[in-house]
């Protein structure tokens, strides 16, 4: 049994700037982080965040949540929908203790992976979807989602920023 954690990107042309602070997110990683401690990784990348380069990420508070959310469902497939650094998806595969977790990165459209989804990827279900990409694309998103038959009864949405900046249409 395999798990999955669906990591979707949209970028169209802001790649160079993420590229360039990557490599140097990277870089403080690997001169501040304990290697090979996963929650060392964390918390330097948060305080990367805080204090070096002012950049939004999942962070203690809302790690919280998803810890919580992770925790008390046990997903066997998550949807994460946008990825900053792959910090919440390195925080997602930390907390699961399952005997195999995979994770897929897909740098395409949402609009483009969600239908294909099941033929492509050979998900059947959703337990958890992750929205942390474009606000405009929550609700057209979801609506893919509910018709893709992949959500089902306990499936749970996640969505960040839905307040601020904010995601009227999606509420």
């Amino acid at each position: 049994c395999q798990e999955w954690l669906l990591n979707c990107v949209k970028i169209p042309g802001l790649m160079p700037f993420f590229i360039y602070i990557i490599s140097y997110i990277y870089q403080y990683i690997l001169t501040h982080a304990t290697p090979g401690d996963v929650q060392s990784i964390l918390d330097t990348f948060d305080q990367w965040c805080c204090s070096v380069e002012l950049i939004s990420n999942i962070g203690p508070k809302k790690g919280k949540i998803l810890d919580r959310l992770l925790q008390e469902h046990c997903p066997i497939t998550v949807l994460e929908l946008g990825t900053h650094c792959g910090h919440s998806t390195v925080f997602c595969s930390a907390r699961q203790n399952k005997l195999s977790f995979f994770v897929e990165l897909i740098v395409r459209a949402s609009d483009e992976v969600i239908p294909r989804l099941r033929e492509d990827f050979s998900v059947e279900r959703l337990d958890l979807v992750f929205m942390d990409h474009w606000k405009r694309c929550y609700l057209p998103d979801l609506q893919l989602l509910e018709g893709s038959g992949l959500l089902g009864e306990g499936s749970i949405i996640l969505a960040d920023n839905v307040i601020f900046p904010g995601a009227p249409n999606f509420l």
